[in-house]
């Protein structure tokens, strides 16, 4: 594998691996910690749980493809 792919498929499942912790930590707040629901609406809190999820499953399904597609294992290279 070409060291320019190698770097390239390393961002890829880093930012992935990024992208889903970020998301992990915000649902955690949200579901678990009163701080993550401070001043906000009923409206405001269903937001950011929608935002949340939708960035969890998203993360998820690029590891998914870079695993499925490049043989890419989270943490492997």
């Amino acid at each position: 594998m070409s060291e320019t792919r190698t770097h390239a498929l390393d961002y890829l499942v880093n930012k992935a691996k990024s992208d889903r912790s970020k998301a992990l930590m915000s649902l955690t707040l949200l579901l678990d910690k009163s701080v993550g629901i401070g001043d906000h609406s009923t409206g405001d809190f269903q937001k950011n749980l929608d935002e949340a999820l939708d960035q969890l499953v998203d993360a998820k399904d690029r590891l998914d493809i870079l695993r499925e597609t490049f043989g890419r294992e989270e943490g492997t290279k």
